[in-house]
């Protein structure tokens, strides 16, 4: 679903909403009352502390000294919204139904939107110098940008120019087959397909993949797992003293290197590739180091229009919040427009 995102600006807020990011692990949350690139208060709650989002968000507002009362929110989120207004999602500890939160807060509006799609509303102006540029030139034409990135799940949203603005195509290219190269990922992708018919890209691309990356590369080498956490292991390959755990590393940035290439020409990312997520920005320089690059590029006859396109690491950080909070308000005014159009006709 494509949704029209008017040129950047500022825009009225007419009273304060809430504006959360919800993860697999954790859900950011930020009350917007003047800007939404600025929340006046934010705060980080783990999934698990918690049994839903509603006590969350409770939990939030409990926080609030607002001479306003809070009636208005949006929740980014993973999944595909299904017509009843649930939200269908592998990732997340507990069941997501906007209608419910809603009733239970007692807020007047509550809006569901792509948590990629609202880091693809807010990439676009995030400071240059929290970027990394991993491959292709500083700047590159106008054109669509792919936003993408491993966390929980792996999340993409394609950023498209558009008359007036640009839209936003939210996708589910995380749950895409995974394709493999080398002889050791087909020997890991072996071991997968001995549990399940389907190895999607999140599969192996996230943070609970990474650890069953682990233990299946350990497997394939007759040997035992020496980590059990996505965090451990990351640790454990940046020291350089940990083998099984550095060509696990290696395997998932290798992996992921291609797994975006692919997206890149599938999705026409002229504009640019932007690489969020929680884990990335935790292997920084060792992803700089990998073979990202060259896999991102070793795509035959098309390694030169892969050469100009600009792969940038973004830190998510408060993105999620800062791009859902804007495509509330962009959606707020699109309303009001509407509105204003049937009163006059």
């Amino acid at each position: 679903m494509t949704r029209p995102l008017p040129v950047a600006g500022p825009r009225p807020i007419a009273a304060p909403f809430l504006a959360a990011d919800v993860g697999g692990t954790h859900v950011r949350v930020g009350l917007v009352t003047a800007s939404p690139e600025a929340p006046a208060h934010y705060r980080k709650f783990a999934c698990a502390d918690f049994p839903g989002l509603a006590a969350i968000l409770e939990a939030f507002l409990g926080e609030l000294a607002a001479p306003v009362p809070v009636r208005r929110g949006v929740i980014a989120c993973a999944g595909h919204p299904l017509e009843d207004g649930s939200l269908l999602s592998v990732n997340l500890p507990w069941p997501v139904v906007p209608a419910q939160i809603r009733a239970q807060l007692g807020f007047d509006d509550l809006r569901l939107v792509n948590d990629f799609e609202a880091v693809a509303h807010a990439v676009a102006s995030a400071d240059a110098h929290s970027l990394l540029r991993l491959s292709g030139p500083e700047r590159a034409p106008p054109g669509p940008t792919l936003v993408v990135g491993p966390g929980t799940g792996l999340g993409a949203a394609v950023r498209i120019p558009a008359r007036g603005g640009a839209v936003v195509l939210a996708t589910e290219a995380g749950q895409a087959s995974l394709t493999v190269s080398t002889e050791a990922e087909m020997a890991v992708l072996r071991e997968f397909l001995r549990e399940r018919r389907h190895v999607s890209i999140e599969h192996a691309l996230s943070g609970p993949g990474l650890v069953r990356l682990h233990d299946a590369l350990a497997r394939v080498r007759g040997t035992r797992p020496t980590h059990s956490t996505p965090d451990a292991i990351t640790a454990a390959a940046k020291t350089g003293a940990d083998a099984l755990a550095r060509d696990t590393l290696e395997l998932f940035c290798g992996l992921l290197g291609s797994a975006v290439g692919d997206m890149a020409l599938l999705y026409g990312a002229h504009g640019g590739v932007a690489l969020a997520g929680g884990i990335l920005p935790q292997i920084r320089d060792f992803l700089a180091h990998s073979s990202f690059v060259q896999r991102f590029l070793d795509k035959g006859p098309m390694r030169e229009a892969l050469l100009r396109i600009p792969v940038t690491l973004v830190e998510h950080g408060q993105l999620g919040v800062i791009g859902a909070a804007g495509w509330y308000l962009d959606q707020d005014q699109n309303d009001n427009e509407r509105t204003d159009s049937r009163l006059l006709s």
